[in-house]
């Protein structure tokens, strides 16, 4: 009976893993780029929702996302309150056009 438990767990878990992939682009301010305010949707360090631009597609980051991105932002040599862009790799899981992250870095 336990390897029987033990290996269901591991028939549900295994899938979930294996769909995670790694995404990477540029971090822009969600709610910026949702008002078509073009391409000056920089992050600054009051930004909450995030979305990554990949090849002109935005990919908006989940609730978990979102507050990774803003530690990650905080923590990073880029000055979230200049003009620039912010580049950034996501690990996670894609549903629809939300990516569920498990993992940012900002380069």
């Amino acid at each position: 009976m336990r390897r029987i438990l033990i290996l269901s767990g591991l028939v549900v878990i295994a899938p979930v893993l294996s769909f995670a992939d790694s995404f990477s682009g540029r971090l822009v301010d969600a709610a910026c780029a949702s008002q078509q305010r073009g391409s000056t949707c920089n992050p600054t360090s009051k930004t909450t929702s995030f979305a990554l631009e990949l090849n002109g597609k935005m990919l908006r980051l989940d609730a978990a996302g979102n507050r990774k991105a803003a530690d990650a932002l905080q923590g990073s040599d880029n000055s979230a309150d200049r003009d620039q862009k912010v580049n950034a790799t996501v690990e996670g899981t894609l549903n629809g056009s939300e990516i569920q992250v498990d993992t940012i870095e900002i380069q």
